[in-house]
């Protein structure tokens, strides 16, 4: 790839000696480079095409890392990365030892804060701005968030609060009218309102500002200001209403625009400026542009086709199960509302919504509000299931406490991604749900095992009506069982045993059930009798069970894809409060580690946090006073 001015580029101070133009034609090399690297790693390529032109402008004005970018999200960050110093090291994206898909602290000072989760920017910015103005060694600061993101309460919590401070910082709103879904409600028709404005150009900008821009341009942005300041008889945009001065739209993908724009704001604002550029998702790359979701995650792919390289799977996703029995249930139940948060596709309520479109809600990036939303939903009779990843999730715990848990609302929660995540990391991790919802008065919490139980437990859900109940399954394909045509509701509280045997017990609770069957094969051929046992739930705990494990084994191993506190924690307070915790039994509680596992693949994941079969086994072997010979794999 012949990239001349790329090549110029180690680190963002490199870019003062380029000029305009050649700044235009960096921005071409920068999208050609991202597209390259992404179609080896796979990633968020969409979102980053989108602000190639941003990318650049925002480096070249500001002086990084002094002055702060913050990246909501984060998944638009690869052309950042390749500016600042990573280039040669984008193909290890989202790899085990490799960069993060996301900006990370530890990774770059030229990443000043962390993200993963959406609507966290202006919050941060505001946070190195009085940060800056009491002394610290820390220039500007700049957030940067998309149209979908802006939505969410916690932004608008920011844009109040840092419009009252009056403080001089930036933020650029990313208007490319995508999301991951479609952007949906109120704010997203204002912006797209604008966008499609027969004003065009730059609606408002002060006056200092448009004398920075070209001729043509100028009278159109003073025309444009003129033209909105009556039609709204003198009040201002939303932005400015919440004390900030809005620029735009203007187009994202101009250079000479984008430096004119930023230039004269850095020089010349004195307070809180919005800057609102309209960008497009998956810009300059066909095949991302006219894909449905604009390229937003792909796999590796051709970069000359665009054809990403899928494998085949063996088993039918947890996700599409979830999604498909549920559009089942609802066909004979039409008391079945679904909701998500932003992520129809990624949670299998698209498969949903196509089925039963009047009872599918997306409610945006508003897990908070999708969770009260639900609680209204359920205090009318209707069976809401609020589907929403487990790392998302933590973002309404309030209101589930509050206004689901405290009222004894029967809420179904299907918690998506619970466990480890493979390339997404640690920020995406469903390691906490466990414990943050088992310590709920009225709360019900499951976990499957395979596919099929899932489709059991979606039924289950659906039939229970006297309180709120969560069930969680991991992200990827099944065990490739005999799946159900219908699901049949557990009952609760009550755990199966999937195998009986006299030495040593091990019970599962959730999809590490197939791990545990390789870990019984090990402990057998060491001549171990294993009674293997699936949990199914956490809360209520199955005590009969429990008993039985505890009291006809020597050792008795929990087993869960969560943190520290969780299942094997209830477990432990059950047995203590029992007595049975004396000389006669050896337990061990098998979870994830107390600490944030960094990206790689599942199973090397797992390794990391020692719940491979053969650690399993090694555990409930020596918990059993066996002298264990370690097998190979």
């Amino acid at each position: 790839m012949h990239t001349p001015h790329l090549d110029r580029v180690n680190v963002p101070s490199d870019l003062a000696s380029l000029s305009d133009p050649e700044l235009g034609r960096l921005a071409d090399e920068l999208r050609s480079e991202v597209i390259g690297s992404v179609s080896k790693t796979g990633g968020h390529l969409g979102s980053s095409l989108g602000v190639v032109e941003l990318t650049v402008a925002l480096h070249a004005v500001f002086d990084t890392p002094r002055d702060k970018i913050i990246w909501d999200v984060g998944h638009q960050c690869y052309p950042h990365k390749i500016l600042t110093g990573r280039r040669d090291r984008m193909h290890t994206l989202r790899q085990e030892g490799g960069l993060s898909g996301f900006t990370k602290r530890s990774e770059s000072e030229y990443d000043p804060f962390g993200a993963a989760h959406s609507s966290t920017s202006i919050s941060a910015a505001l946070g190195f701005t009085v940060g800056r103005d009491m002394g610290q060694a820390t220039g500007d600061a700049v957030a940067v968030i998309g149209d979908g993101a802006i939505g969410a309460g916690m932004a608008f919590e920011a844009l109040n609060a840092a419009g009252a401070e009056g403080r001089r910082m930036f933020v650029i709103l990313n208007d490319n009218e995508m999301s991951i879904a479609p952007p949906v409600g109120a704010l997203s028709k204002y912006l797209s309102g604008l966008y499609a404005s027969p004003l065009g150009g730059l609606q408002e900008m002060a006056n200092d500002i448009e004398k920075a821009l070209p001729g043509p341009l100028r009278d159109q942005a003073r025309r444009a200001r003129q033209l909105v300041t009556g039609a709204t008889g003198g009040q201002g945009t939303l932005f400015e209403e919440l004390g900030f001065q809005y620029i735009g739209p203007i187009d994202g993908h101009d250079m000479s625009q984008l430096l004119a724009v930023l230039r004269t704001a850095r020089t010349r604002a004195t307070g809180p400026v919005l800057i609102h550029a309209c960008t497009v998702k998956g810009k300059g790359y066909a095949p991302a542009e006219g894909a449905a979701d604009c390229g937003h995650g792909v796999a590796k792919f051709d970069v000359r086709s665009g054809v990403q390289a899928k494998s085949r799977p063996n088993a039918p996703s947890y996700t599409s199960v979830f999604g498909t029995a549920l559009a089942k249930l609802a066909e004979t139940d039409p008391k079945i509302i679904g909701i998500t948060a932003a992520m129809p596709s990624g949670t299998g309520m698209d498969i949903f919504g196509k089925a039963h479109p009047a009872r599918m809600f997306d409610v945006g990036i508003a897990e908070q509000h999708g969770v009260t939303f639900a609680a209204g939903l359920a205090a009318t009779g209707l069976k809401p299931f609020c589907a929403i990843y487990s790392s998302f999730l933590q973002r309404g715990y309030d209101q589930i406490v509050h206004d689901v848990a405290l009222q004894n609302l029967p809420v179904r929660f299907a918690i998506d991604r619970a466990g480890l995540v493979g390339a997404d990391g640690a920020t995406h991790a469903g390691a906490f749900d466990v414990g943050y919802l088992a310590a709920l008065p009225n709360m019900t919490v499951m976990a499957a095992s395979d596919e099929a139980e899932l489709v059991h437990m979606v039924a289950t859900a659906a039939a229970h009506d006297n309180g709120p109940i969560a069930f969680r399954y991991p992200r990827g394909e099944g065990e490739g069982v005999e799946m159900p045509e219908v699901g049949t509701p557990l009952e609760i509280g009550k755990g199966r045993v999937v195998q009986s045997g006299s030495d040593v017990a091990l019970l599962s609770f959730g999809a590490h059930l197939g791990e545990c069957r390789k870990a019984v094969a090990l402990l057998e051929a060491q001549g171990l009798s294993v009674t293997l046992a699936d949990a199914r739930f956490a809360k209520p705990l199955d005590h009969a069970l429990i008993r039985m494990l505890a009291r006809d084994h020597r050792a008795l191993v929990t087993v869960e894809q969560g943190s520290v506190g969780g299942f094997g924690a209830m477990v432990l307070h059950f047995l203590a409060g029992e007595g049975l915790l004396d000389g006669n039994l050896a337990i061990r509680t098998m979870t994830l580690p107390d600490r944030f596992i960094d990206q790689a693949a599942p199973d090397a994941m797992y390794a990391d946090a020692g719940l491979t079969p053969t650690d399993i086994a090694a555990t409930a072997a020596q918990a059993a006073g066996a002298k264990w010979k370690l097998t190979p794999a």
